[in-house]
Parts: C-alpha cells; structure tokens; sequence
C-alpha cells in the first residue's frame, strides 16, 4: 500500500509573525521556514506503518514555488521515500497563493495518478488555521475520512480504527481503505532528521509537475482586504487586597 503524505512550506513555529509594511498579509522575507508541524506527525505516522509492514511506500507531496523543495527534502530525510513538487509561480508567496480548495483540487490529480491507499494529511497549516483540505480532499474522491486523529491501527480486509479528539473527549471510528486521515499534534512524536539522512536527501531527485498542467481549477475565491495587528491591551495592575479588587471591578471595569 502507498500512502501519500501532502506537506505544506510555513513560517517556522517559533518565529513571531509580522504584518507587511503594506497590509496585504504576513511578512515572510527573511524568516525561516519550515514544515507545517501537523503534517510532520502525518509524515511520522506513513513512516511507521511502512517500517511496520503497513505501507510498502511513502510518497510526499508539496505545492508551492522552488522554495518549497527544500521543505520536500526535509521530508526524504525523515524517512518519505519519494517527493512531488507541484511548482506555483514565485509570486503568490510561501504557498504560492493556493487555497485550501485548489489545494484539494491539485492534490486530487496526485492521488488519480498515484492510487495510494491512505492519505495522511496534517489536521491543518499553522499559515492559515483553516482546517479544511483533507476534507475537501476526501469529499472530492468520495473516500472516507477520519480527521484530527490521535491514533491509527489498520486492521485486516483493509479498513482502519481511528481515534479521534473531539470536544468531549475521544471518539473512535473505522473507515475502509483507501480513505483520508487528517493528524492530531498527539497522533505521535516526529523524528527528527539525522545529518546523515539530510545528506542523502539532497541527492534524490525530485519529481516537478507544473501546477497549471494538472487542469484543477486554481482560481482564488478569497480576496484579502487588509492585515493589521490586533489592538495592544493595557497593562494589568497588581492590587493589594480583595476589598480593592472588588472596588476595581464595580467602579472602573463595571463588571459587578
């Protein structure tokens, strides 16, 4: 079974965002990016089940400008065995100005031509929160799918328990193959890639489809009108007593 693994190129987790000087979005010149850490666990767990015997092959899959190869070579280190680059023009940014429902539409052509049997898909981009391209993504090939996981156990006659985190705890679901999962931060921990691994990546070749062969629809359905920092709040006051506590709350906040 082959499980493909979409990886999405983001501003790193530890970096603090910036708005651009002209308000059409984030600032992202100059700062390191790196892979979206949900889908370092989608990664982590395809990784597993082919050491396990679960998978026969791990296949990766970006869509993005020439950047975002580098992110796809992060990916081989970690274990993927193959990558596919769906190269964006330069302009649209980090992501190339893909949304979530073109993604879908683009990865969609990947999963017709390589047939895997599981698609492992981070829960969702740290960029934009949406949340939504594994489900469009399953909507559209009419597979199962079974979001925000926390663990995967596939089982005989090709089918797949999942645990997955809801508001009110766990729910646990089974899905037959070939179907969607999207990865929960506590599905598992990633590796990380040894140097060793690093150096071999950079020899793989790197298989480029241009994302205007594909014949998805790429249109962008969102306009962004302005960026802008939120309002900076006014520093707390440490109090003396419950009695001042109080008074503050009934005359100055008005709370009581």
């Amino acid at each position: 079974m082959k499980v493909l693994v979409p990886v999405k190129r983001v501003v790193d987790y530890n970096i603090k965002p910036r708005v651009a000087a002209d308000g059409s979005g984030v600032e992202t010149q100059g700062l390191k990016m790196s892979m979206n850490p949900f889908d370092e666990v989608a990664l982590e767990e395809a990784v597993r089940l082919r050491e396990n015997g679960g998978a026969a092959e791990v296949i990766v899959v970006a869509i993005g400008p020439k950047a975002t190869a580098d992110t796809l070579r992060t990916a081989m280190a970690m274990g993927a065995d193959r990558a596919i680059h769906i190269l964006t023009d330069e302009a649209g940014g980090h992501d190339g100005g893909i949304e979530p429902l073109a993604m879908a539409h683009l990865l969609e052509e990947v999963v017709k031509k390589e047939q895997p049997g599981l698609v492992s898909i981070g829960k969702q981009a740290i960029d934009d929160d949406m949340s939504v391209t594994g489900q469009i993504l399953a909507a559209r090939l009419g597979w199962p799918q079974a979001t925000f996981a926390s663990k995967l156990e596939l089982l005989p006659e090709g089918r797949a328990r999942v645990t997955r985190e809801i508001d009110g705890g766990v729910e646990v679901v089974e899905v037959s193959l070939p179907a969607v999962i999207t990865a929960d931060l506590r599905l598992n921990d990633p590796r990380f890639a040894t140097l060793p691994n690093i150096m071999k990546a950079r020899k793989k070749p790197i298989e480029t489809i241009e994302a205007g062969s594909l014949g998805a629809d790429t249109k962008p359905r969102l306009e962004t009108l302005n960026v802008r920092e939120p309002a900076e709040r006014k520093p707390g006051i440490i109090v003396s007593s419950v009695e001042e506590l109080l008074d503050k709350l009934k005359n100055e906040a008005k709370v009581l």
